[in-house]
């Protein structure tokens, strides 16, 4: 038995001391020497494939290697993400995370096939922007109040899409129904272009999504907003109320970053953040990112780290307040 004892610990032993070597062991001078995929768990043609798309062009130009998105849609981005965990640490993976992880995160307490946080590395934010509920433009609403007004007067009749059960879209939607002490009912889709389609078919009432999104539509006058999620008084449209006017324990601002597997070195670590933040930063980039109808908001690792951890820690209570479920 001792010495069985003893035979275990020596495999313990070296199999962490490979571990530590291989943290210690210089970064790779000439990385990036072959294209970099960057995960995303929705489909093409949505607001964070948008983003991602914009940012990957810009690392591609600085790093002189093609930084190639790569679409995993489906359940609610857990299939990106869990490719993204499992990964190597080399640099030639990075995961472009929505706020949506954080919800996920929330809903999904058991189950989970990653940590999800300290299965990643957290590189930067990219930008934050709110949420915004429109609806088509022959719809009698006008603003968030009146639809609460239908719905109370006729419960279960009206309908809001989110971009699947569990995304940042469908909380926010149950959190502000129920704050509402409204009925209405919850048509969750795989991503992309389908929510604004069946929004414009009548066949929802209220689309929630991105402003990466509805920015663009809301310009082209394909939708109208009836409010957005920033702070109360912050609405960056004009014309157009906050949630928090309306409901003032409601306000909830999204954001997108770039990740990594846990555990790369810390060299390749430093220069990712230097690199996407130039990204984020160049004129023409910030620019498309207001254009988005976010801000454009780079970050440390530590700082993306805080919020990943704080925005789980608050849709978490939502969940839990709310009993939402994914059954």
């Amino acid at each position: 038995m001792i010495q069985i004892l003893r035979s275990v610990c020596l495999v313990v032993i070296i199999f962490w001391t490979l571990g530590a070597h291989a943290q210690n062991r210089p970064m790779d001078p000439q990385w990036p020497v072959k294209p970099i995929k960057m995960l995303l768990g929705y489909p093409p043609g949505g607001g964070s494939d948008i983003v991602a798309r914009l940012i990957a062009r810009g690392l591609t130009d600085r790093l002189g290697q093609n930084v190639l998105v790569e679409n995993h849609p489906g359940a609610g981005g857990i299939i990106a993400t869990d490719m993204a965990a499992k990964a190597s640490p080399d640099g030639y993976t990075l995961f472009f995370v929505p706020s949506g992880h954080a919800s996920i995160a929330a809903l999904r307490k058991k189950g989970l096939t990653f940590d999800p946080v300290n299965d990643f590395t957290w590189i930067s934010t990219v930008t934050t922007y709110p949420l915004a509920l429109t609806v088509a433009p022959d719809s009698k609403f006008k603003n968030l109040e009146e639809f609460i007004q239908s719905a109370k007067k006729e419960p279960g009749k009206y309908s809001y899409s989110s971009v699947g059960v569990g995304t940042a879209m469908h909380i926010l939607g149950e959190w502000i129904f129920s704050e509402a002490k409204v009925d209405v009912l919850h048509v969750p889709f795989k991503g992309g272009t389908q929510p604004f389609q069946e929004l414009i078919a009548g066949r929802v009432d209220v689309m929630i999504d991105t402003m990466t999104l509805t920015a663009t539509l809301l310009k082209d006058k394909r939708v109208r907003a009836l409010a957005v999620t920033s702070p109360k008084g912050a609405s960056p449209v004009a014309g157009v109320q906050t949630v928090a006017d309306l409901l003032p324990n409601v306000s909830f601002e999204s954001w997108l970053g770039v990740a990594a597997p846990a555990n790369i070195h810390p060299e390749l670590l430093d220069r990712l953040n230097r690199e996407v933040n130039l990204v984020v930063n160049q004129p023409d980039v910030k620019q498309r990112l207001i254009d988005f109808g976010g801000k454009p908001q780079g970050s440390t690792p530590n700082e993306f780290k805080s919020r990943v951890v704080k925005d789980i820690s608050s849709l978490s209570m939502v969940v839990d307040s709310r009993r939402i479920t994914l059954d």
